[in-house]
């Protein structure tokens, strides 16, 4: 299965959205070698030393992470002497150096005493050698996959997964640079979901079964903490917005968002000036709450009684959440914290990370809708986004404006998280294609969605495997990638394949 590592999410700070600073994840490189070889072949080990800085100058280039550097292993009793600096450091990812042949001893008791996930990498300096000119030195100076088979075997007799393996060449290897950047970023979405605090509003939408979640069980599987909020905390800092808070929002949601007349649908009108008025005061609201809070993310849905400001409120978060989504906060309605993990999942891959459900079917040119009505990650989008102002938000209370696009085109994931009857969670994933093509112009968002081998059997191998009605959308396929960081996390996982 191809991994479009690559195929992110574009910058949306030309459109006035600033990205929400990212805190780097902390990865550990170590180097294995063989200490007999030291004095029997003269300015080895210094050549080898070398090749580990190459490395490490390599992933410090992606400008992501943070680096640290805890040497060479090459005997046993050095293995010993790492594991509690490993231990202490509070990595997020462990890259081992396979600089030359090394005895498994230098990563036996490493991989059984290490949780933290870690990463085999061979990268030869030569792509090839110079067969003419060979000699048992230039041989263990390209050694690197050499050990590699033992450290798995290894693996497997301490009661450990054979770890995930990058094998390429030191220099000129755009595969290995692909890869390297993708376990730079799995490592960003385990450090953020064991640091997250992720905000809880309310209760599922009366009687969404699927939705319910036990917060304490996120927090065993994920790390994150859920922190319980109420909404008069948002209806709060809503009254005490200003005029100068709210017009510097409404020029911002107007630079940004097409306005358009209404189509065919008769609840959806051009933007009223009301609307855009309660959306952009509700918008100043949310991110006060948000910054009050220090949350990384929200899973909300209040209904208030008839007529309240917290119905007001509450209904008309749509606008201010599509706005953070688009600068990188997770944000689900109907109270949905599973989704709101997969979304986070996907934005710290910078994928993207849309709230999303199915639509109908299009069985004349086998494809489905993929949408939900509310908000949704504007950093995705294929062309400007709309806002409606719509009667009514179907099947919740309140009216105001409804945000409208479709997902940029090209390759899309999915990623569905729920819990099983044993208490424990599961991903469902799928890869499929964003297509051109009308969408409804309902004022919620829709984008048509192609999956192999064809609509009718995706739709029941997906269903087949238990998902929520809800899953994240992001763009690029990097179902792969999606279920490393399952298995990173002990959490079953299925890709839903063509």
């Amino acid at each position: 299965m191809e991994n479009h590592i690559l195929n992110s999410v574009a910058p949306v700070h030309e459109a006035g959205i600033v990205k929400r600073k990212k805190t780097r994840p902390r990865i550990g490189v170590f180097g294995v070698g063989y200490f007999k070889y030291w004095g029997q072949f003269d300015g080895l080990l210094d050549d080898l030393l070398k090749k580990q800085t190459v490395f490490i100058e390599k992933v410090e280039s992606l400008n992501s992470v943070e680096i640290i550097d805890f040497g060479l292993v090459d005997d046993v009793t050095k293995a010993y002497e790492l594991v509690p600096k490993l231990n202490a450091a509070n990595l997020d990812l462990i890259f081992c150096d396979m600089l030359t042949y090394a005895t498994s001893s230098t990563f036996g008791v490493i991989i059984k005493s290490i949780e933290t996930p870690i990463v085999l990498v061979a990268l030869q300096p030569d792509k090839a050698m110079d067969y003419s000119h060979a000699s048992t030195y230039l041989q263990l100076y390209n050694d690197d996959i050499c050990a590699l088979p033992e450290f798995a075997g290894v693996a497997v007799r301490m009661g450990k997964k054979v770890p995930q393996m990058i094998i390429g060449t030191l220099y000129d290897d755009p595969a290995v640079d692909s890869e390297l950047e993708e376990y730079c970023r799995i490592a960003a979405v385990l450090h953020d979901l064991k640091t997250a605090k992720i905000g809880h509003i309310g209760h599922p939408i009366e009687a969404m079964l699927d939705m319910h979640s036990d917060s304490t069980m996120l927090t065993a599987h994920f790390g994150a903490h859920i922190v319980q909020c109420e909404a008069h905390e948002i209806v709060t800092q809503y009254h005490q917005a200003t005029d100068a808070e709210i017009d510097a929002v409404k020029e911002r949601i107007l630079a940004f968002f097409d306005t358009p007349d209404p189509v065919s649908d008769p609840i959806s009108e051009k933007l009223r000036d009301s609307d855009l008025h309660i959306a952009a005061q509700a918008a100043v609201a949310l991110e006060k709450f948000i910054k009050a809070k220090k949350l990384d993310g929200l899973a909300y849905y209040y209904d208030g009684p008839e007529g309240s400001d917290t119905r007001v409120v509450m209904s008309n978060l749509i606008v201010g959440n599509s706005l953070l989504q688009g600068a990188g906060f997770p944000m689900c309605g109907e109270s949905d914290l599973k989704t709101c993990i997969a979304m986070l999942i996907m934005e710290r891959l910078d994928i993207g990370g849309s709230f999303a459900e199915f639509h109908p079917v299009d069985f004349k040119e086998d494809f489905v809708l993929v949408g939900h009505d509310g908000p949704h990650n504007i950093a995705i989008a294929e062309g400007q986004p709309v806002l409606r102002s719509l009667k009514k938000y179907h099947g919740k209370p309140g009216f105001g404006a409804g945000v409208e696009f479709k997902i940029k085109e090209g390759p899309i994931t999915m990623l569905s998280i729920n819990s099983t009857y044993e208490g424990k969670m599961k991903f469902i994933i799928a890869e499929g294609e964003s297509i051109a093509g009308p969408i409804p112009p309902t004022g919620n968002t829709n984008t048509r969605g192609f999956f192999k081998p064809d609509v009718r059997t995706f739709l029941k191998r997906w269903i087949k495997e238990g998902p929520t009605h809800h899953f994240a959308l992001g763009v690029g396929h990097h179902a792969e990638t999606i279920q490393k960081i399952a298995d990173y996390l002990k959490i079953e996982s299925v890709i839903i394949d063509g």
